[in-house]
């Protein structure tokens, strides 16, 4: 986006295309979240219903549609949530055009840049893994991509110790 308001002008016309959406949602005890131009919506609704129901939300706004992901899992942005026998599971979601690429170690940025990359990263798989099983994982996952970009093992361990200690 190129203009200084071009994203608050969207994000004002979002408000009121979504006014009646978050309405119906709320007086049907579901949940509503929108961040910037992706919808995440839970609610108990016959899939049916639910597929009637976005279908006539597109009607609000020619240039905007709406589309839909019923099931037992859900992705929202870099979040994985997971629906197993009534218990959410949460992990890190990587959209399939992620690729493991970081500041390379031996560029010339400052050595606390690199250090904000782990603990970021390490960071956002606290928040987000609800089990411990599933943050050793994504820690893992980390710590391969840090490898690959020649970040060298004890300086990735200090870093992850850094976060615990937090």
């Amino acid at each position: 986006m190129d203009f200084p308001l071009t994203l608050a002008k969207a994000d004002c016309y979002m408000f009121f295309y979504e006014r009646d959406i978050v309405k119906q949602v709320s007086n049907s005890g579901g949940l509503y979240f929108r961040y910037i131009d992706d919808l995440f919506i839970v609610i108990n609704w016959p899939s049916r219903h639910l597929s009637n129901q976005i279908e006539r939300w597109n009607q609000f706004d020619e240039n905007i549609k709406l589309s839909e992901h019923i099931g037992s899992n859900a992705d929202f942005l870099d979040l994985h949530i997971e629906n197993q026998d009534g218990q959410l599971l949460t992990t890190v979601y990587q959209k399939p055009s992620y690729e493991s690429y970081y500041l390379p170690f031996n560029s010339i940025h400052p050595l606390n840049m690199k250090k904000n990359i782990i603990y970021t990263m390490l960071l956002r798989a606290v928040r987000y893994c609800s089990t411990f099983q599933a943050y050793l994982n994504e820690c893992e996952k980390l710590r391969m991509t840090l490898l690959a970009n020649k970040y060298p093992n004890k300086f990735i361990d200090e870093q992850i110790n850094q976060v615990l200690l937090k």
